[in-house]
């Protein structure tokens, strides 16, 4: 996984997401699974030249759904918070 762009899947937009970027400087990834945090704030760094603070990553396991008398699972996911330093913002909205 040496390119930044096989580690970054794609931002997460949801409200809650939105609302942690405006308050807290604070921008949510979907990272591909089985990458650590070193690698999740070199690929940040490089792709959108900014400067990390930290990062916090959550494994979302996958949930059982129904629909009648089907049964599936929802993906697995896995996100990385990334606080970014003073000074440094990510437009994810702009590129839509």
């Amino acid at each position: 996984m040496s390119n930044a762009r096989d580690i970054i899947v794609r931002p997460l937009v949801t409200e809650k997401t939105i609302r942690s970027q405006e308050n807290e400087n604070t921008v949510v990834f979907e990272v591909k699974k089985g990458t650590n945090k070193i690698q999740i704030k070199q690929a940040v760094e490089e792709i959108f030249n900014v400067k990390v603070d930290s990062i916090n990553v959550v494994n979302q396991n996958p949930k059982t759904k129904r629909m009648g008398r089907y049964v599936g699972k929802t993906n697995h996911l896995k996100k990385a918070y990334v606080k970014l330093k003073d000074g440094y913002t990510i437009d994810i909205l702009a590129d839509k």
